[in-house]
């Protein structure tokens, strides 16, 4: 049985704008683009990447694939667009382990370097570049990252557990603006 959470947290983001449901076709698209990630994660699992379960990646994210045995990414992490991992470094000619923990976000355009540890539970600020290991449950930012925040809890897909729960609050709201 799926509580209401859960249930909302697997919701597709496009899947009711304004109250009014998707039509088939765009149903049809959000499903064909479903299927194309998770055979590219197939792919990049069968060339030795270990990328843990419900995990986001997207379609324009970078993940390297000169030596695809050190990308290391926890279950339930999102990494968004133009976001680049890297597991080898050429100008010092060494291939190393790159980590990214459990329920992770790393934002668009982020670079994270080869033999960096993200912990479990940390969110990657858009264009940062991560050049050193960041500790569980921080939020880190800027080039080269640096900790805006520590002691943050986060869900699924690195969704701050704070936000999460202002949000569902509201939406279960009734409508202020509803009239009878």
């Amino acid at each position: 049985m799926v509580s209401l959470e859960s249930h909302a947290l697997e919701r597709a983001p496009a899947a009711r704008r304004n109250g009014v449901p998707p039509s088939p076709l765009k149903r049809l698209a959000l499903a064909l683009r479903r299927a194309v990630i998770a055979a590219r994660l197939g792919l990049l699992r069968r060339a030795g990447m270990d990328i843990g379960r419900d995990c986001l990646i997207s379609l324009r994210a970078q993940l390297d694939h000169t030596n695809p045995r050190g990308v290391h990414i926890g279950e339930g992490t999102l990494i968004a667009f133009d976001a680049v991992v890297f597991s080898h470094d050429l100008s010092r000619h060494f291939h190393a382990d790159t980590y990214i923990g459990r329920h992770c976000f790393i934002g668009a355009r982020a670079i994270v370097m080869a033999g960096v540890r993200i912990g479990d539970g940390c969110v990657v600020g858009a264009g940062a570049v991560v050049t050193k290991d960041v500790p569980a449950g921080c939020i880190v930012a800027g080039n080269p990252a640096q900790i805006l925040r520590s002691g943050v809890v986060t869900r699924k897909w690195g969704i701050l557990a704070d936000a999460y729960a202002t949000a569902l609050a509201r939406e279960r709201q009734p409508d202020a603006d509803a009239r009878p």
